[in-house]
Formats: structure tokens, sequence, C-alpha cells
């Protein structure tokens, strides 16, 4: 489902990455990252797809909350193990949304 956003301006945290072979608790772990980021002040919705390279946006009204969320321990117990588990690479960029269009 594309996520419903606000008007811009609002940011983007875009987590592109390439998985290990591994994937012992990875699904139950990516479902409850999704619940503790929605009750995060400040988030506006995610998106995401995965094939040869898996590629999530999380939207976000303010680098503020971008921050909190980075710093959320749970979050930070996740990272680590999907750094030593889960993930071959991965990359994350954060951008300002200034414009979008589309057909709802």
């Amino acid at each position: 489902m594309i996520t419903k956003t606000p008007e811009p301006p609002y940011y983007a945290v875009i987590f592109t990455s390439v998985r290990t072979e591994g994937d012992k608790g990875y699904n139950a772990m990516a479902e409850a990252m999704e619940e503790l980021a929605r009750e995060q002040p400040g988030y506006l919705g995610i998106e995401s797809a995965r094939n040869e390279i898996g590629i999530t946006v999380c939207y976000w009204e303010s680098l503020e909350a971008i921050r909190q969320w980075k710093e959320n321990v749970q979050h930070l117990a996740a990272q680590k193990i999907g750094k030593e588990k889960w993930y071959a690479s991965y990359r994350i960029l954060i951008a300002k949304v200034e414009r979008e269009y589309g057909n709802p």
C-alpha cells in the first residue's frame, strides 16, 4: 500500500539492503520494528519492497523524529543483530521531500 503523507516538506529515510542467506527471526524482528516505529512521535508511514535488493522507505515529520528513532534502544538492538546476521550490505539515505505528486 502507498503511504498517504502530509503536504511537504517532510523527510524520508531510505534503507536499501542485500540480505544474507540466514533469516531465522528476521520477519518477526522486521514486524516488531515496524510496529515500534508507528508508536514514535513524528512517524508518518512506511513502504517496503524486496527482491534481490530490499528497499524500505520510512517517512518522518522532522530530522529530530528521525534522530529519536535512530536512538531508540530497541531499534539499536535490532540494528546490531541485523548487521551481525541478516545484512550482507546496506545503505541509509535521509532525504527532505519538497514536492510530491501522483494519482491517489
